[in-house]
């Protein structure tokens, strides 16, 4: 019989205004993989943060028992005492400080108050061994990329003595590459007798990995589905996750596609530092009135680059080549100059990039542009409140009210604000990347949606994402992108994921 490790009894957290748990229960069991799905808002990171201590004891209600006895945790520093150890889809790493300094930091290898890096930087070198990471511990975590980071993060745990390891969103930012590797290191700390929590939108990597499945709804716990008992699959989660059957991933949509609107043709980007380093080399891309193009490349093909470079010239140096916009050749040498002649990028990281975490909705969809609002020198703040009312109805944004804070608001709703702030520039070409990053497929749904109406108002639309069945799905044409090139060009009738991944592994065209 399998022993639970873990068991939390009717836990129910309110927020002002709002209940996010509600009486939920949840066993894991020693040394199993346990899954947590939900849709964005449906209380998963809640529930962890109070068992972490994030939430200390009193905030909610409920008991927690942890190798059968009942822990009251008044702040994270108990809760990791206790070997529970929680890595946010926000990485807490310091970028300056280097890897063994991120490792030990706030649990330094010291003695009378001295820390001996020699000790700190040999015990980083064990750790780092242990997740597959051959990196000099002395390097600055800034120079990693996003799928070493996260290493870096499960090394850090490790170095707590961890017991149970909650991971939420750990793969949203990686590659499949990285991803299969984190998912195969989770299986190696299993054998080695962790127990893990998993919060992921990613529901092949669910049911590749996962022993059980808990699956939240609305802040209560709706049922655990065992994956050994078979007949757990994709739409078996979905239909648990959104009360209902979604027949289909992408909604019904007959595209009605015009003349060429805007064309880039050999592009080429150099690096912004490494001025002699190609990063774009001669692409040539256009976009249809009404039509939805895709964008396919693995991470460092340079898909982020060459959109930035388009929008304004944000990203590179010795930027070469012609720009046509409705026939004409332009020339954009800012971002304002880009948002005024019709173009609006809407940024894969949209808590850093996207997004001002500090404002409130109207402020956040009216920030592009704002000289529309402007009379005189003074903000039209009763015309702001109204456009924000608007786009808030039209995206079904869900909020009390546009005065809410972005930050409280779910992944897919923080996206749908974004959008909205690009919409009331009025663009006609709009370049999404990764707009579905972290959202879970009920939003996605509605996100595809948007994506439609928008090319249906004659706009065109660029689509970088990494999930091949999402361009599949929703792009009328797609081009692949290897090592700063443009390799193959594919209608939708043409493309496949075996022949779209054949031409983002090859440099030749």
């Amino acid at each position: 019989m399998k022993q639970p490790m873990l068991e939390m009894r009717s836990i129910t957290k309110e927020f002002p205004g709002v209940k996010a748990l509600a009486d939920v229960t949840l066993t894991v069991h020693r040394a199993e993989i346990h899954a947590i799905c939900g849709e964005n808002g449906a209380g998963k990171s809640t529930l962890m943060k109070v068992l972490s201590g994030v939430y200390p004891h009193g905030s909610y209600e409920g008991q927690i028992f942890f190798e059968g006895q009942e822990v009251r945790f008044r702040d994270i520093r108990q809760s990791e005492a206790a070997g529970i150890v929680i890595i946010h889809q926000e990485l807490a790493l310091i970028p300056e400080l280097s890897i063994a300094e991120n490792i030990f930091l706030g649990n330094e290898t010291a003695t009378r108050g001295i820390i001996s890096w020699d000790k700190a930087n040999h015990r980083a070198i064990e750790l780092l061994a242990r997740v597959g990471l051959m990196e000099n511990p002395l390097t600055p975590v800034k120079h990693l990329g996003i799928g070493k980071q996260q290493l870096v993060e499960i090394a850090k745990a490790l170095s707590k003595d961890v017991r149970l390891l909650i991971l939420d969103e750990p793969t949203a930012a990686l590659n499949d590459d990285n991803s299969q590797h984190l998912l195969a290191l989770l299986k190696g700390l299993q054998g080695k007798g962790v127990t893990s929590i998993m919060i992921s939108h990613k529901l092949n990597e669910i049911e590749q990995i996962a022993d059980e499945i808990t699956i939240i709804r609305d802040g209560r716990a709706i049922e655990t589905l065992d994956i050994s008992q078979g007949a757990v699959d994709e739409d078996r989660i979905i239909r648990g996750m959104v009360g209902r059957d979604l027949e289909n991933r992408f909604p019904h949509h007959t595209p009605s596609i015009g003349e060429v609107m805007f064309e880039v043709r050999d592009w080429t980007v150099m690096h912004p530092q490494d001025h002699g380093r190609t990063v774009i080399d001669s692409a040539n891309v256009s976009v249809r009135k009404g039509e939805i193009v895709g964008i396919a490349g693995l991470m460092g093909a340079g898909r982020t680059e060459l959109a930035r470079s388009i929008f304004g010239r944000s990203y590179g140096s010795r930027i070469e080549g012609t720009m046509t916009f409705n026939g004409k050749e332009i020339h954009l040498k800012s971002v304002s100059a880009a948002i005024d002649a019709g173009i609006a990028y809407l940024t894969e990281d949209r808590k850093s990039l996207g997004l001002n975490l500090i404002d409130d909705i109207k402020t956040s969809i009216s920030s592009a542009g704002l000289h529309k609002l402007v009379k005189g020198v003074i903000v039209d703040e009763r015309q702001e409140v109204t456009v924000a009312q608007g786009f808030r109805k039209d995206m079904n944004i869900k909020a009390p009210s546009v005065e809410a804070g972005v930050a409280k608001l779910s992944g897919g709703n923080q996206q749908k604000v974004v959008l909205s702030k690009w919409m009331f520039t009025d663009p006609q070409l709009l370049i999404l990347d990764e707009p579905t990053r972290g959202i879970d497929v009920g939003a996605k749904f509605e996100i595809y949606g948007i994506i439609q109406r928008l090319a249906d108002q004659g706009r065109g639309v660029i689509v970088i994402s990494s999930e091949l069945p999402e361009l599949l799905g929703l792009c009328d044409r797609i081009y692949t992108l290897a090592e700063g090139r443009v390799t193959r060009e594919f209608t939708r009738e043409d493309a496949d994921q075996e022949s779209l991944m054949r031409y983002m592994t090859t440099h030749k065209r």
